[in-house]
């Protein structure tokens, strides 16, 4: 599979930033040991920053920095908008912020020693934040905690739609409090002992001082370096900007494609953007929990016109859709790029979580044929006046449990709870004649299982318990339907109507299960010699047929189970 720029940028984004992220824990953990002693930091700082100070490990650590700062200009330059969710903003930031705040520290340590041969030390370190340069001691303390807070909100964001973090959560979320409060104690209780040993001993900041000391025109050479390193990062910032602005003006000339959203405006495009830049230009709200990078799921649209306008899914686009079993017209916002006029509907509410992103696609209100099946439990009021409600409710429980155990055995989904019984659907997936037959199994197995139920609880039941179920096979309107996050797989129309209707018909015709007519041929049911009935039910003009049984009727031989 040939790898994508946007795959490539995300695998070099990840390496570089673990790289660095390493690297700053390494050096974290060594002003965490200052609160021992100061050459027991020294000992662990030698031996953590012992293979980041060999050849190799200068330039991996030189290769991740200078990758990670060119891929953050670049997805400056490449956004259409700069609109974006509070967490992107501030992890931009702080990271822009970044080589302002370390230039000196790395100038005075790593260019000094490959430039002059010196060799910095927690002593020399401390003696110059603490006695001579009190403001660079600030200035360390902000680094640490800007470094520290861009990183765990890169990992986080990165991680957060992984299935296990949650549960790891519980032990990285202390763990990334934790050391940058230590390192930073470690710090202060450092430096504190260095001022006191400055002022009891005058000769002391000199002789920590003494192995780094260099001559004035080499530490002019050294300020100079930083004032480059920060003007240059400066420009260097501005530059995407710079381009961005260029990039708007020239589009102006021309008439860009323009993306209809679902509240009826219309937005133009600009060249190389996504639908959710546009979205997010406009200052239309739209989910997207991973920041757009194709792992949330949670910006899908459904596009309604210009789907063929769009190129196919690119790979990791296509992952994505087919683990959350995407329709075709389902698309990820962040990942298409229209270049002609395009109409969407978003799937997810505004402010969907990671888990709502998990939930299945492909049932976005689409009209499609399905088995719907009602089971009710006869008698449950008369149950509920001779019983303690706590009884009852133990009763529905196991009930309901049993129903639902039926339900999955048999490839149904639970849709709705009604009360003394409940709603499913089947042939959610695969061929829909399939769900018909696995709704005839499915009525088998509830009906089994309510005989089992009675046999338990024989001595605790003044009368067995007895369920009416119907099923019609017809089309509908399935989807995901209720409030935002707590949205439920359902259907609505005239065949979820016409099913409870044949549900309650059981009770008239003093049968177990009645099934519709168009649902035993879906199923090519053997009926024998069952006679065909027909009769009007509520809320319907016309009439429906429909066979009432007592038991499950076999599928003919040869029908696939």
């Amino acid at each position: 599979m040939t790898m994508t720029s946007a795959q490539l940028r995300a695998i070099l984004r990840l390496a570089s930033g673990l790289t660095l992220f390493t690297f700053v824990t390494c050096h974290l953990t060594a002003h965490a040991a200052l609160l021992v002693s100061i050459p027991f930091a020294e000992a662990v700082l030698d031996a953590l920053m012992a293979p980041w100070r060999t050849l190799a490990g200068t330039a991996v650590l030189a290769t991740a920095g200078i990758v990670h700062y060119c891929n953050a200009l670049w997805s400056i330059y490449r956004r259409r908008s700069l609109r974006m969710s509070r967490w992107e903003g501030w992890q931009l930031a702080l990271g822009l912020s970044i080589p302002l705040l370390v230039a000196l520290h790395v100038v005075s340590t790593k260019v000094a020693t490959l430039a002059f041969g010196v060799s910095p030390s927690y002593a020399e370190a401390l003696a110059r934040w603490w006695v001579r340069q009190p403001r660079e001691a600030a200035l360390q303390f902000v680094a640490v905690i800007v470094v520290w807070t861009h990183g765990c909100i890169g990992l986080h964001f990165g991680l957060r739609t992984r299935p296990w973090y949650p549960v790891a959560l519980v032990v990285l979320q202390p763990l990334a409090l934790l050391l940058p409060v230590l390192a930073l104690a470690g710090l202060v209780a450092a430096g504190t002992h260095t001022r006191r040993e400055a002022a009891r001993d005058p000769d002391y900041v000199r002789s920590a001082t003494a192995r780094v000391s260099l001559p004035g025109a080499s530490v002019r050479s050294l300020d100079t370096v930083v004032a480059a390193v920060i003007i240059g990062h400066v420009a260097l910032t501005l530059l995407p900007f710079g381009g961005r602005a260029a990039r708007r003006t020239f589009t102006r000339w021309r008439r860009p494609p323009t993306l209809t959203h679902a509240t009826g405006r219309r937005l133009a495009i600009q060249p190389g953007a996504t639908v959710l830049e546009t979205l997010r230009d406009n200052g239309i709200p739209h989910a997207a929990v991973c920041g757009g990078r194709a792992r949330c799921t949670t910006c899908r649209v459904l596009v309604t016109q210009g789907l063929d306008e769009l190129p196919p899914p690119a790979a990791q686009e296509a992952w994505a859709l087919t683990r959350i079993q995407a329709s075709p017209a389902t698309r990820l916002a962040c990942q298409i790029c229209p270049t002609a006029d395009l109409t969407v509907v978003p799937l997810l509410s505004a402010d969907a979580t990671a888990a709502d992103g998990a939930a299945r696609g492909g049932l976005e209100g689409s009209e499609r044929l399905v088995t719907v099946v009602f089971v009710d439990l006869r008698g449950a009021t008369g149950i509920g006046e001779a019983r303690m409600p706590y009884d009852v409710l133990f009763l529905l429980n196991h009930f309901l449990r049993e129903m639902t155990q039926a339900l999955h055995d048999t490839h149904g989904h639970y849709s709705q709870f009604t009360g003394d019984g409940l709603m499913a659907l089947y042939g959610l997936a695969g061929e829909p004649a399939k769900g018909t037959r696995d709704a005839i199994r499915g009525a088998g197995e509830m009906l089994a299982r309510v005989e089992r139920l009675n046999r338990e609880l024989a001595a605790a039941m003044p009368q067995p318990l007895r369920i009416g179920v119907g099923i019609h096979f017809s089309e509908a309107i399935v989807g995901a339907m209720g409030p935002p996050r707590s949205q439920i797989i359902s259907a609505i129309g005239d065949t979820v109507n016409t099913c409870a209707r044949l549900e309650n018909l059981t009770k008239d015709y003093d049968c177990a299960l009645i099934i519709s007519r168009q649902a035993a041929e879906a199923a090519t049911l053997d009926l024998g010699d069952a006679p065909l009935h027909e009769a009007t039910v509520k809320g319907r003009t016309g009439s429906v047929q429909f066979y009432a049984l007592n038991t499950v009727p076999p599928l003919n031989a040869g029908t696939p189970a």
